[in-house]
């Protein structure tokens, strides 16, 4: 598995810049076989968009924060953005890809789908597994979103908008019965917002205190409803998003845990070591040996 050198940044891809399946806000494709063009993703890079894809048939091994997943038959793999990610070789597949950004989901028509558990995706998952009966229904809306696809006219933003809506409230059911429980309350809605807005300012952001300001509540409330939802205290969650960062640094590069503070927002590089050590009993120089000796 390819590992970026100290001199090189993570890569970041836009929708544009994929280089098998480049759109603008949305994009679909399909793959009977051999992908080409693949050499950028087999070295460790984020996509900042949304990417559903659907596999029919593969077996290729890819690599989404520290987890290998070998691709598994009538399974739905979903991307989100800022997960690190890497390909380790180029197989052929077949299976249909769906991709939209966050400019897509800002459009009025679509607002409601940034709701949805699949997209929010708090327990950063990555692969949903599907029944038969779960292949046919999903294989059917694929089938009525790539007819819509395939014919520009005034109706297309909609319709592409109406069935996508479908196959995302689908999967985002599947989703909940796969990593989450169905209740859905206040305060639920409120630990969600709460990882949210983690998720957007974790690198600038380290104190609960912050994060309640964004949320137009007390610290005291959102500690409170986040140790009741959760069973862990709120600064746990901020913590534990560092530490996914961090390991994701630490695995997938060869930055030092100098350059890794600073990206994260620590003081200084002392701090960030007992940060981690804290929080994962290893110093990162210490985990970042154990992952690479035990994935060689």
């Amino acid at each position: 598995m390819n590992v970026l050198n100290t001199d090189q940044q993570v890569p970041t891809y836009t929708l544009e810049q994929d280089p098998v399946i480049g759109g603008r806000l949305f994009t679909m494709a399909r793959f009977e076989g051999a992908l080409t063009h693949q050499s950028e993703l087999l070295v460790p890079h984020r996509k900042d968009y949304y990417l559903l894809v659907f596999t029919r048939q593969g077996n290729s091994r890819h690599w989404v924060d520290m987890t290998p997943y070998v691709t598994r038959p009538h399974t739905m793999y979903v991307f989100v953005p800022n997960q690190l990610t890497v390909k380790e070789e180029p197989k052929p597949m077949w299976a249909t890809a769906v991709a939209f950004t966050k400019e897509f989901l800002a459009l009025q028509e679509n607002a409601a789908l940034s709701k949805l558990p699949l997209i929010q995706n708090p327990r950063n998952a990555h692969e949903l597994l599907l029944t038969d009966a779960d292949v046919a229904f999903i294989e059917d809306m694929l089938e009525k979103i790539h007819a819509e696809y395939r014919s520009p006219g005034e109706w297309q933003q909609r319709m592409l908008t109406a069935w996508l809506t479908v196959l995302l409230t689908y999967l985002s059911r599947l989703y909940t019965e796969q990593f989450e429980s169905s209740e859905v309350s206040t305060d639920k809605i409120l630990l969600k917002e709460f990882h949210g807005k983690i998720g957007e300012n974790f690198r600038e952001l380290h104190q609960v205190s912050e994060y309640a300001g964004l949320l137009h509540v007390s610290a005291g409330y959102l500690s409170e409803v986040v140790k009741a939802q959760s069973g862990r205290p709120a600064i746990a969650h901020i913590h534990e998003r560092l530490v996914l960062e961090s390991r994701r640094l630490l695995f997938h590069t060869r930055h030092s845990s100098k350059e890794i503070a600073f990206e994260l927002g620590f003081s200084d590089a002392s701090y960030f070591n007992r940060f981690f050590k804290r929080e994962t009993n290893l110093t990162p120089a210490e985990y970042r040996a154990a992952t690479r000796e035990m994935y060689q």
